[in-house]
């Protein structure tokens, strides 16, 4: 009879494993690759060294170490046996590297606003002259939040909690499982580790509504405020041409009209690139947040790993749309994989000379 309840416990872990690993592993993959491409790129061009590239350099640092983590947040969501010590561990580090990739995101969008609001003052900028304090600043604040529950933070002396192990095999709610039956199967001191336990409410409040909101808020509102400026300024160039056109009877030239179209596109662009990367992620911080505020202890933890996965994923994507649409930080890419093709052409015309 133990050694089927073991069974019947473990097995909906391993189903939910299989789940993550099919979404994460692919997805944690193309991540890290296209970063280190991006990294490359900017390292091997010296025209490159400069305080923006800086800015950009570290947050594609920070979406590497997420991508690394990916496989490791959907986790955060779900019940499992653990020591406390290596429960905090797994719930810290991924919300610590999180937090930095939000930070390192917002000061990179914040700089090239300022360089659009302010072109002609953009090198004298507190954020150029003290590039290195503020890449303290956006690494230190996330590490040291992410580390309070570890400071004592936590709900570890709360009541205890006794939904650890209730998933049947499709991770639905199903017969209860007794939890301490995997515990005791589990290494020596472990117990049920769960959010709960690690992140207060107060917590996950502070950091949803006082950290994530805002920052997303920002991003929102500086990109829309340069589109704003790129239509005035597309505007006064547009008059400027009709003013010295010396035919068209003030009608919309030719050229006037593909700057509407690429300005159209532009919008476009970034209104497909907000939705896709942003929306995933709002819809899981608002399924978490409604769990949390339901006082359930256990969920369907199908919904949680896909909506984790898909939001956390789409959102890393972001850097890599930035840094793939500038053909600086591709260029050496691209003359290494030409090289290599024009090499590996010349080799089979060689052996086809020699046939």
């Amino acid at each position: 009879m133990d050694d089927l309840a073991n069974d019947s416990a473990v097995r909906p872990l391993l189903l939910e494993a299989r789940l993550i690993y099919a979404i994460t592993v692919p997805l944690s993959t193309a991540i890290i690759l296209a970063n280190l491409v991006i990294i490359l790129g900017i390292s091997c061009n010296r025209q490159l060294y400069n305080t923006p590239n800086y800015f950009f350099l570290s947050l594609l640092v920070a979406d590497l170490c997420t991508g690394v983590a990916l496989p490791f947040i959907p986790w955060m969501g779900l019940n499992r046996p653990l020591s406390f010590s290596s429960c905090l561990l797994v719930h810290i580090f991924p919300n610590f590297l999180f937090l930095a990739f939000l930070f390192n995101l917002v000061i990179v969008h914040y700089e090239r606003y300022m360089c659009i609001m302010s072109p002609l003052h953009y090198s004298s900028f507190w954020i150029h002259r003290h590039f290195p304090l503020v890449l303290l600043a956006v690494w230190a604040p996330p590490l040291l939040y992410a580390s309070l529950p570890a400071f004592g933070w936590n709900n570890r002396a709360g009541p205890g909690w006794n939904g650890c192990c209730s998933f049947n095999d499709t991770g639905a709610l199903g017969a209860p499982v007794n939890c301490s039956t995997v515990v005791a199967a589990a290494p020596g001191g472990s117990e049920c580790c769960s959010y709960r336990r690690v992140f207060p409410n107060a917590f996950i409040y502070l950091e949803v509504y006082g950290l994530l909101a805002p920052a997303i808020l920002s991003i929102a509102g500086m990109t829309g405020r340069v589109l704003w400026i790129t239509r005035g300024q597309m505007k006064d160039i547009c008059r400027l041409h009709r003013s010295v056109a010396t035919r068209g009877g003030g009608q919309a030239s030719e050229r006037e009209q593909r700057l509407n179209l690429r300005y159209t596109r532009c919008v476009a662009a970034v209104s497909l690139t907000f939705l896709a990367c942003w929306v995933p992620y709002i819809i899981y911080i608002h399924f978490c947040v409604a769990f949390l505020l339901s006082k359930e202890t256990r969920g369907n933890s199908t919904t949680h790993i896909v909506l984790s996965c898909t939001g956390i994923g789409s959102m890393a994507v972001m850097p890599l749309v930035l840094g793939l649409a500038n053909r600086q930080y591709t260029d050496p890419v691209r003359k290494l994989l030409h090289k290599l093709r024009d090499r590996w052409r010349r080799r089979q015309d060689s052996e086809d000379m020699a046939l």
